[in-house]
């Protein structure tokens, strides 16, 4: 019984355990989201666009600004506005002429300029220092219309998150439409021209920010969308390079640029062989063989062997024909051989045993002089011969 006594204790208390685990835990599924990808890590507008194009609007995210229609939305976010005087220009001329323009608390340089312009300036709350700047504070707000609290049967609060409660937005002249409540004015409109400038004091659009609290609500307030309003959405965070700007907008010269510089390289380069294969020939006649190798001899040590060959072969051919020849001296060799062939024997002892530098033409005719030489040696009789 001691056996089982241990491996029985274990088994009730693991079985306690288990009934008692399942009655005082419940297991249900819960839904996470999952970590962005494609073009929702790299554009934080995707979401917003999404959400407008659901709607019934277009959207795009540019890289540039080019102007709009006069009729369409713009959405600047993290955006320098004084960059380039002539785009600062540009952007105010296209509210006037009936533009939405939107613009959220990430506006980086021309901070001044821009408030001269809009006639919204954002400024610190009075004991604003004292106050502990939360990372996600929400409130209520009230809409006011022509700074009119909306009272309206429909008019209810809305929450707002993530925006700067140490500031406020205030109009240095008439609003047409602004958000607020006990941390001020955090979102204002205000009318250029035909059109008009909306600044939020919050950026509530960029990533995952548009589902929290009221922010879809926000979004179409403050674009005042329709259906089908075109948007455009700009960002500075991650600027263009000249390359990719230059093709943005060069490419119809871009492409024909590089066809002609590729067709110039290959034109220019260094071909691999001939254009052409050579033909070869099954076989090769004698002729051609032996001006082969005089052609050979002749380009290696400059003929000297062609012309030791020649003379060699005219001796061979006089010692066979002559009575002697080895015995007679270099002068009576020549004359021995002159007298048979006819040859001017002084010359013929110059082309047999002083070769000297002979080139080109001159090389030719002592090589034809000894050669002639030899074949009249034996075509000679040997009765002819000197004894």
């Amino acid at each position: 019984m001691k056996r089982y006594t241990a491996p029985l204790v274990l088994g009730v208390t693991a079985a306690i355990f288990i009934v008692w685990l399942s009655r005082h835990t419940q297991w249900t599924d819960v839904e996470l989201p999952t970590f962005p990808k494609g073009e929702a890590l790299t554009n934080p507008f995707y979401a917003t666009q999404r959400f407008a194009e659901g709607l019934g609007a277009r959207t795009t995210r540019d890289r540039v600004f080019t102007t709009p229609p006069a009729d369409a939305i713009l959405v600047l976010s993290r955006w320098h506005w004084n960059l380039t005087e002539q785009r600062r220009v540009a952007i105010e001329r296209w509210v006037a002429s009936g533009g939405r323009l939107v613009v959220d608390r990430a506006l980086m340089g021309g901070q001044s300029e821009f408030e001269a312009w809009s006639g919204i300036v954002r400024r610190e709350r009075k004991h604003a220092d004292s106050q502990p700047q939360s990372t996600h504070l929400c409130d209520q707000f009230r809409q006011e219309r022509a700074g009119v609290p909306d009272t309206s049967v429909d008019a209810r609060l809305h929450w707002i998150c993530d925006f700067d409660s140490r500031s406020t937005l205030i109009a240095t002249r008439a609003s047409a439409w602004a958000l607020s409540g006990s941390q001020g004015a955090q979102a204002m409109r205000v009318d250029a021209g035909k059109g008009s400038v909306t600044v939020i004091n919050a950026s509530p659009f960029r990533d995952r920010s548009l589902f929290d609290a009221d922010h879809g609500w926000l979004f179409v307030a403050a674009t005042q969308l329709r259906r089908g309003d075109e948007l455009h959405f700009l960002s500075e965070e991650d600027r263009t390079s000249l390359v990719g700007l230059i093709w943005l907008y060069g490419k119809p010269v871009v492409l024909p640029a590089l066809v002609l510089v590729g067709f110039v390289l290959w034109r220019d380069s260094v071909r691999l062989g001939p254009l052409t294969v050579r033909p070869t020939h099954a076989r090769r006649s004698l002729a051609e063989q032996i001006r082969g190798t005089g052609r050979f001899a002749l380009r290696c040590g400059g003929g000297e062997s062609l012309h030791a060959a020649c003379a060699r072969a005219l001796e061979e051919a006089a010692t066979r024909r002559v009575s002697g020849y080895r015995h007679l001296n270099p002068r009576e060799r020549a004359a021995s051989i002159a007298e048979l062939t006819g040859f001017d024997r002084d010359g013929l002892n110059a082309a047999i045993h002083h070769p000297g530098q002979r080139h080109g033409d001159e090389l030719r005719d002592t090589i034809e002089m000894l050669e002639t030489a030899r074949r009249m040696l034996i075509a000679t009789r040997r009765g002819h011969g000197t004894s």
